[in-house]
């Protein structure tokens, strides 16, 4: 837990901790955290939760967050879509966002009178990161008939300069809600070859990818299928189409999480972000999860020191702001995925 940061912390009672330590044990048992692993992480989790209060502030975590994160301190685990429904409907004046960058300037986006804050700003993403709002651009000045989606992992100039935003829960939906024949989807290459496998649309993609799930290969589910003929292999959707033409699922993070929750199965695995397995592990502890997964180095760099230190006293690049302009431009994209999504 040691990342250079150094924060005060109060004084708490023995038995509080001892009682937090044990609600913590209750969860991370299931991944093999000790009780005095626990104790040790008790009083920082103690004092950002009741620095929540305080401030009524609300601390959204990705479900790829370290299980500290997601077990401790959390309020709400999902995907992108589930959070961002979460920072659209909170009465919290706070709201701090454990994921990556372009999450908290989406919460900005829909709540530009609250304070939104990203325990670190270098937690980028290579999806986002690969595309800007120049470039968007020039694709629809080649392409001006096309609309364009974005999704969501993407920048807040980028959504300024969509027509409408997606998750991987809801991209297809979208695509096949336009009345328009061509599509210009970015920036994910991946989700953009799987999307045109299942509509008579043509989509006009990008060149980006999420550099946790581009070395995931269809040789290596034909291994795991051959090695557990009783698998269920469930792959995000910004994997290869060779990796989601062999797997009983492709979707995002929570259509996993709900295929867990309602398969008779007993042994899983997730290709994706090694945190998402780890959540399942402590959710159904019945069910084993077989790995095939990997880090994601951006979603790692949130961890309990950096978020205390945001909430206790923000330095000013963890504070969230967006130009006007760009963030009402961004809203439009952003609200209208959520108007066709409602039903």
């Amino acid at each position: 837990m040691n990342n250079g940061t150094s924060v005060q912390t109060v004084q708490f009672t023995q038995q509080e901790i001892k009682e937090e330590a044990e609600r913590l044990f209750s969860k991370l048992s299931h991944l093999d955290w000790t009780m005095d692993i626990c104790l040790v992480y008790a009083p920082i989790t103690l004092e950002i939760n009741r620095l929540k209060k305080e401030k009524n502030a609300i601390l959204l975590a990705h479900s790829y967050q370290t299980p500290d994160i997601v077990y401790g301190i959390a309020d709400f685990v999902g995907d992108s879509y589930g959070l961002s429904k979460k920072a659209q409907e909170t009465s919290s004046d706070v709201i701090l966002f454990s994921g990556v960058v372009f999450m908290a300037e989406t919460a900005k986006i829909i709540n530009p009178t609250k304070t939104v804050l990203v325990p670190a700003r270098d937690a980028g993403c290579s999806l986002s990161d690969s595309i800007t709002g120049e470039d968007v651009k020039k694709l629809k000045a080649r392409h001006p008939n096309a609309p364009v989606i974005c999704y969501v992992n993407t920048s807040a100039e980028v959504k300024a300069e969509s027509d409408i935003c997606c998750t991987s829960a809801n991209a297809l939906k979208i695509v096949q809600s336009l009345p328009d024949k061509e599509i210009i989807f970015i920036p994910d290459q991946f989700m953009a070859q799987n999307i045109a496998k299942l509509t008579d649309k043509k989509i006009i993609s990008w060149d980006g990818y999420c550099i946790v799930h581009k070395d995931f290969t269809g040789e290596r589910v034909d291994e795991f299928r051959k090695a557990y003929p009783d698998l269920k292999i469930l792959a995000h959707t910004e994997c290869s189409p060779s990796v989601i033409d062999k797997v009983d699922l492709a979707g995002g993070t929570e259509d996993m999480v709900k295929y867990v929750k309602a398969s008779d199965s007993k042994k899983f695995m997730l290709i994706t972000e090694c945190g998402l397995a780890d959540r399942m592990r402590v959710e159904h502890s019945d069910k084993e999860f077989i790995g095939m997964c990997n880090l994601c180095p951006y979603m790692k760099k949130n961890n309990l020191l950096n978020i205390l230190q945001a909430l206790k006293n923000p330095k000013p690049e963890q504070i969230v702001t967006i130009p006007e302009e760009t963030r009402k431009r961004a809203e439009r994209s952003l609200q209208r995925m959520f108007e066709l999504t409602s039903n």
